[in-house]
């Protein structure tokens, strides 16, 4: 079965690194425990087989003193059952033992571990052949065998012979063992148990954040996430600065999906209103040609000359509709950034003035420019500020009475040159100066298809002046006429 959760698996993580642990130091604890037990046996019998070879003549004539070798392996046995001993020639040929017939399965000793624990100085315990059980290595006792003060052999003594492995093996099913064997049991599952409560308790905050996450899952995105009881900043840990983390992230979700279900909304009400704008001159202009076509032998020169017209006009109002909706998609693309220079606003608005100056003829428009000609220079993006002029200076003229008045006024203001267009058109109502730089908005639909306006150039002068950074204000009153205004920094020097 395959463990699905963080706490099971940091259970399972724990579960075999206390096994590992614990059979690793039962090893080592054995191992370290028989070396310590042979090195404590082989020094306190370093100097036995020494006594022996020094007190009992083991050699009469180069061969065996079997009489005295037997009466030595009786008395030891009798003392010490757990030794045996080997007279050993000067190359470590067996030269007597005391044991049945095919009990000693080696004919010879290796000699290295003899002179390596006969030389003083070298670290116990060192371990010889037990000729009992080759490839067994035990803890001996030696000493060289002098006859006549020359070198005849050496007397092997395995400290610990097969009676010792017996005696070993008993105590490895001993009750005192069996004891240890199980209290070391119970404190690694004690200890297991513990670990995996704490990781419980240590987990539970994780926990948390991916219920809560889940909830905010299931809710669609519509609250974030809000963690309760929750360590904040710099005294919490990991898991704390985790938690905190997926708050803002979530809140910033939240945000986004707001910002993607409003620009749906807005998205909606676009089309609709493009199609709308869109198919009204498309219409009129369809009429026109229409009739032309089907009554043009009815209808005198001047009679096609003005459909000819009005169809002309429609065409031109849908041309500048499309050039104001491209201008405004690019102006909102998130790419879309101002060309910041640094340019004298008061020549820039007295060339915007001349422009216009037929259009306000037309109406019989007194226009007048407050521009001091020691006005600073501004920082901004040129073509983008005089496309805002051009908008507001020409709305000014739209929607102004015959033989009213148009000011530009530029004027030092808190650090900024602040700009002002003036009329004394209709006016706006106060409750439609909220929604007055929302595309397609207009006062009245009626006059707005008469002067012959797309709805779009405020949306595109409110966007350049975000791109400044600014924004851009208007104060007006039904009947006396409005203000527009908004400010551009001023050059430092």
């Amino acid at each position: 079965m395959k463990i699905q959760t963080l706490n099971g698996k940091i259970a399972l993580a724990l579960f075999v690194l206390i096994g590992l642990t614990s059979g690793f130091y039962i090893y080592i604890s054995v191992q370290s425990t028989q070396l310590y037990q042979q090195e404590i046996q082989q020094k306190l019998n370093r100097s036995l087989a020494q006594h022996i070879a020094k007190d009992i003549p083991l050699l009469s004539d180069g061969t065996a003193n079997q009489a005295a070798l037997e009466d030595l392996f009786h008395t030891l046995m009798i003392v010490n059952p757990s030794i045996e001993l080997y007279l050993l020639d000067t190359k470590g040929t067996i030269m007597s033992f005391n044991a049945p017939p095919g009990k000693v399965k080696l004919d010879r000793v290796d000699m290295v571990p003899v002179y390596s624990f006969l030389e003083e100085g070298n670290d116990l315990p060192v371990r010889g052949n037990d000729p009992r059980s080759p490839g067994r290595h035990k803890v001996f006792s030696a000493a060289p065998v002098f006859e006549n003060q020359n070198l005849a052999g050496y007397l092997y003594i395995v400290l610990g012979g097969e009676n010792y492995d017996t005696v070993v093996e008993m105590i490895r099913d001993s009750y005192i063992l069996r004891l240890l064997f199980w209290i070391g049991i119970s404190v690694a599952l004690l200890s297991l148990l513990v670990g995996i409560i704490s990781f419980y308790w240590l987990t539970r905050r994780v926990r948390q954040i991916g219920s809560d996450v889940e909830g905010f899952k299931n809710s669609e995105f519509k609250a974030p996430i809000s963690l309760v009881g929750w360590r904040r900043e710099s005294v919490g840990d990991e898991i704390d600065s985790m938690g905190t983390t997926v708050e803002k992230m979530s809140q910033v979700i939240v945000d986004q999906f707001q910002q993607l279900r409003q620009a749906d909304i807005t998205r909606r009400e676009l089309i609709a209103n493009i199609s709308h704008d869109l198919r009204t001159p498309l219409t009129s202009m369809r009429g026109y040609l229409e009739t032309l076509q089907i009554k043009k032998d009815q209808l005198s020169s001047d009679e096609q000359e003005k459909f000819i017209e009005l169809s002309i006009q429609h065409s031109d109002r849908l041309s500048a509709l499309i050039t104001d909706l491209f201008e405004l998609a690019m102006l909102e693309s998130p790419d879309s950034a101002a060309e910041m220079e640094y340019f004298s606003l008061a020549e820039l608005a007295h060339d915007v003035i001349l422009k216009f100056e037929v259009k306000t003829s037309r109406k019989n428009l007194q226009v007048s420019c407050d521009i001091p000609q020691d006005s600073p220079s501004v920082h901004g993006d040129i073509a983008m500020i005089e496309r805002v002029l051009e908008n507001l200076i020409e709305n000014a003229i739209k929607f102004s009475h015959q033989g009213g008045a148009l000011s530009l006024r530029v004027a030092p203001r808190d650090g900024k040159l602040e700009v002002k267009v003036v009329d004394t058109g209709i006016g706006i109502a106060a409750e439609d100066i909220p929604n007055l730089f929302q595309r397609f908005y207009c006062v009245d639909k009626s006059r707005s298809a008469r002067n012959r306006s797309s709805g779009l150039g405020l949306a595109i002068a409110h966007r350049i002046l975000q791109l400044h950074g600014g924004d851009i204000k208007v104060s007006s009153m039904p009947g006396k006429g409005s203000c527009f205004f908004f400010s551009l920094p001023i050059a430092s020097t």
